[in-house]
């Protein structure tokens, strides 16, 4: 509910999913995806709850869990996995860190140590969805307070930002939380009894084994559903649907009534509900297989990498990276995407710092003018005063980045 009812989930309904500032009323964004993401991870969170329950029974008997419980964590980790993307999707991420790594904020990094850089160079909305939801301000003490259980179903990169990708371990594929979060992720890797996989001075865990089931309901939903918009947006041709799909619904598929159906729409809803009901029950079949070497630590993988269906994925999201991803109308919208973010990161970083140093000029006063009451508050190190205003842009939605860029280049 506190996910559902915060101001960062409200803000998923103008950000993009796949397609950047589509005006098309059946092309999911993030806000719809999440909802999708958070009834499949249900559903595969009571069904390996029931299945744990049935086999370690004292589970039910002396702690009194239910398959239920299960599936609520997955449920409520899998609708938040999305809240700290910035706009304009993954190009929002690249285009914050392009601006300190080879734009204009690249003039902080010798004030700044290698872990506070790499946070901002390689900006991670993973990492920004922990901060939003347990970061503390005035009055408001550990953000939306969610249960430490939710937040390691929610951590699937349990690690900081360096050493990067240190092995091939899907745990260490990006990072879960910035510096300033380090702590309290120690706190709640602690709590769980996750298990530590780093040396020396480095943070890294491995995986609470929910989060398995997190990533497997969004690998689900986005192979799926993003092919489903190529479909109805021209991109992919209708015949390909079958082709693809085929393999993952042949054992459900009612012939008869799929021949019934007189619309691309619904035939190409009918075969989507079926393909993301046999990749749910398989990804419920390998966690199964695979429990031990899970609760060990000694579990690499993706679910989704490891079923029966892996090789059928892939075709499907090769042939959506190439006609989708790769089209000239997400492009062209990236690109600009790209530029709005690096002028409003240079505006108000530049702003907020000479604020700080107090060295700002009238304009840089009247640009702070435009933050919201809530990110109105001093920080008193250059990364904690970089990362407020990275938080600050990735809260924006998509129309309002463009709004804000318009005002600042007097483009209205």
């Amino acid at each position: 509910d506190r996910i559902i009812f915060s101001s960062a989930f409200r803000s998923l309904q103008d950000k993009t999913q796949v397609i950047p500032l589509s005006k098309t009323d059946f092309v999911h964004t993030r806000l719809t995806h999440s909802l999708e993401v958070s009834v499949v991870g249900r559903s595969l969170g009571r069904l390996v709850g029931k299945k744990i329950i049935e086999k370690h029974p004292y589970l039910q008997d002396v702690h009194g869990f239910h398959m239920n419980d299960f599936g609520a964590i997955v449920a409520a980790a899998a609708l938040a996995h999305d809240i700290g993307n910035p706009p304009f999707g993954h190009s929002g991420e690249k285009a914050i860190g392009e601006y300190f790594k080879t734009g204009s904020g690249s003039r902080y990094k010798e004030h700044l140590t290698a872990k506070e850089w790499q946070d901002l160079t390689d900006f991670e909305g993973n990492a920004n969805g922990f901060n939003l939801l347990t970061a503390s301000r005035p009055g408001i003490d550990g953000g939306l307070r969610i249960s430490y259980a939710t937040l390691g179903a929610f951590m699937k990169y349990p690690k900081e930002s360096l050493p990067k990708k240190p092995t091939g371990n899907i745990a260490d594929k990006k990072y879960g939380f910035f510096q300033c979060d380090a702590a309290f992720a120690q706190d709640v890797a602690k709590e769980l009894g996750m298990i530590p996989n780093k040396s020396g001075d480095d943070i890294g865990y491995e995986r609470h084994p929910l989060a398995y089931l997190v990533e497997a309901a969004d690998d689900i939903c986005y192979t799926i559903i993003d092919f489903e918009d190529g479909i109805n947006l021209g991109l992919i041709q209708e015949e390909f649907a079958l082709e693809y799909l085929i393999k993952l619904v042949k054992d459900s598929i009612d012939a008869a009534k799929y021949n019934t159906l007189t619309t691309k729409e619904d035939r190409i809803s009918y075969l989507r509900a079926l393909a993301i009901g046999s990749l749910i029950n398989d990804a419920v079949s390998t966690f199964l297989a695979n429990e031990e070497k899970i609760l060990e630590g000694k579990y690499p993988y993706a679910l989704t990498d490891q079923g029966s269906y892996t090789a059928q994925i892939n075709d499907i999201l090769q042939i959506s990276r190439k006609n989708v991803y790769q089209s000239r109308e997400v492009i062209e919208k990236e690109i600009i995407g790209y530029r709005i973010i690096n002028v409003l990161l240079d505006t108000f970083c530049s702003a907020y710092n000479n604020k700080f140093e107090g060295t700002a000029s009238n304009y840089d006063l009247q640009v702070l003018k435009m933050l919201p009451e809530k990110f109105v508050t001093e920080k008193m190190t250059l990364y904690d005063r970089l990362l407020h205003i990275c938080h600050f842009v990735s809260t924006l939605t998509d129309g309002k980045a463009v709004l804000l860029y318009n005002t600042i280049t007097g483009a209205r």
